[in-house]
């Protein structure tokens, strides 16, 4: 597993743009080396504000959105269409504004469907779409994805793995239903860790004041089960992307990057 590495924006616009311009780059490099991409979205405001920079980049265009494969990190498992859904946020932000491939559009499933109110079945069903989907040099569980991004929480919680919950100490399971969820709604579906550090890059978005602590404890040396943040790396990169607000806390805060 890789290093954290931090990068720090001036302010949460300026690191939604450079985040969006950053992806473009690895989509557009893993198509070239492979023919194919494949992207885990995060939900939050963070998330959500990356995906629309890259809806207004210039340079969105040169994604072959045809070849890009989406997955998500978690999910609330809530009815389809649910305004507070990941992948209806993410529609709204950028999907349905590009020319995706509705098959490699790999949503989690919805409460009410044909898992019904059974999260449990639901996380297994994904786990078994991940697997599936896992390419022929591969040997994991689930595919190696290009970049994984991850939505950090005031409490260091990622995707839906809270401190100290259950869901965070999963070492065989790549996906779990995860109940009583600190945070509303307390029902919903996440990525473990295992299937985390499966990813390339992994980054980890943070920005404005109620993320510097958090910033600062899960790169102080804390343990994953009480800081889930710090038990999310990539295999080759783990990308901290903040902005001035949110490394505040950190010793000796590098100083923002320069506007381009």
């Amino acid at each position: 597993m890789s290093d954290p590495r931090l990068v720090v924006h001036r302010d949460k616009e300026l690191m939604a743009q450079a985040a969006a311009a950053r992806l473009i780059t690895r989509i557009v490099d893993a198509q070239a080396d492979r023919g194919t991409a494949s992207v885990v979205l995060t939900g939050g405001r963070n998330g959500n504000g990356l995906l629309a920079a890259l809806r207004s980049a210039p340079a969105r265009d040169a994604v072959d959105w045809s070849r890009l494969d989406l997955w998500w990190g978690d999910e609330r498992f809530l009815p389809e269409g649910d305004p507070d859904r990941n992948d209806t946020q993410a529609r709204a932000a950028l999907l349905d504004s590009v020319p995706l491939d509705p098959a490699r559009v790999h949503t989690m499933p919805v409460s009410g469907g044909v898992h019904g109110t059974d999260v449990d079945a639901a996380a297994a069903a994904y786990a078994e779409e991940l697997a599936a989907a896992v390419g022929p040099d591969e040997t994991g569980a689930v595919p190696v994805f290009d970049v994984l991004m991850l939505g950090v929480g005031p409490d260091t919680h990622v995707a839906s793995l809270f401190p100290e919950h259950p869901a965070v100490r999963e070492t065989e399971r790549t996906v779990v239903g995860v109940h009583g969820a600190p945070k509303p709604p307390p029902t919903r579906i996440s990525l473990t860790l295992p299937a985390i550090r499966s990813a390339r890059e992994v980054w980890l978005l943070a920005a404005g004041e109620d993320k510097a602590q958090a910033a600062a404890i899960a790169l102080s040396g804390a343990g994953e089960e009480q800081a889930p943040a710090a038990g999310a790396r990539g295999r080759s990169r783990t990308l901290w992307l903040l902005d001035a607000a949110a490394a505040a806390r950190l010793p000796r805060a590098p100083q923002p990057v320069p506007s381009p």
